[in-house]
């Protein structure tokens, strides 16, 4: 209740301050000049505060909504997705010198074999123009003597359902590393007591990249699928700050010939 009284009374004085104003810019032409400094003054003081008010919200505004899904996709896309990390805020927004398969959201894993845990993992909120997710991940590698680093994804039930092997299942990543990298993602799909795996080599374009896993290369039995997941895998991480903008993944079936 309180809420609305001050709701109601601050739109009665902001009507009235607009009136006041479209008056003095009717009258400015005209008024005399100690009215004139006057008006001026008190203009210049207002503007001071509303440009505060308005940078802070254009900048606010001009960040990707938190919980934001908004993916690009081709045609005929029957499933998208952002994993949450990308998405939502974490709690905690990260973890330093990661043990083995430590993860952080609901779907994300650390797999490496570094003895010392030499890496540390935060998430980050997205500011560019161009970011479509809210958030993006840091991974961190200093002095690893590790053979191998992965990301571990998760992929959701929903991903499974109506899935066949004439499905293509795209993957995008949006990423910037301080030294060059090759980052490969492997799909694996289990179905029974059988799992398959496709490989792929990520190859960026200003930062963005997209691949397809093309299931007809599987032989996959469609109605026994019972977990699916991506291995990002990272080739000699050592000395190597890697930002992951964005990760989303879509499925949409090939086209019938």
């Amino acid at each position: 209740m309180a809420g609305r009284v001050r709701n109601l009374l601050d739109g009665i004085l902001h009507r009235r301050a607009m009136r006041r104003w479209e008056r003095a810019g009717r009258e400015v032409r005209t008024a005399a000049l100690f009215e004139l400094r006057r008006l001026r003054r008190q203009a210049g003081q207002l503007r001071r505060r509303l440009d505060r008010v308005i940078h802070e919200a254009d900048g606010r505004l001009a960040l990707p909504l938190i919980g934001s899904d908004t993916i690009e996709k081709p045609l005929h896309t029957d499933w998208t997705w952002r994993p949450q990390p990308w998405r939502g805020p974490l709690r905690p927004p990260g973890i330093a010198a990661i043990r083995l398969r430590e993860g952080i959201g609901d779907s994300l894993r650390v797999f490496h074999d570094c003895p010392l845990a030499e890496l540390s993992l935060r998430q980050l909120r997205n500011t560019r123009t161009d970011d479509l997710a809210p958030f993006g991940l840091v991974l961190d590698v200093f002095g690893f003597e590790g053979s191998f680093l992965s990301l571990v994804l998760d992929l959701p039930g929903q991903a499974l359902q109506g899935l066949t092997r004439r499905h293509l299942l795209r993957m995008g990543l949006v990423a910037e590393m301080e030294q060059p990298l090759e980052i490969f993602a492997r799909l694996n799909i289990r179905h029974g007591p059988n799992s398959e795996q496709l490989v792929r080599e990520l190859q960026f374009t200003y930062g963005k990249s997209e691949i397809d896993f093309d299931l007809a290369y599987t032989s996959m039995n469609e109605k026994r699928l019972e977990r699916a997941w991506v291995d990002l895998i990272f080739e000699s991480p050592r000395m190597n700050r890697i930002h992951l903008r964005d990760i989303t993944f879509s499925r949409r079936p090939r086209a019938a010939f």
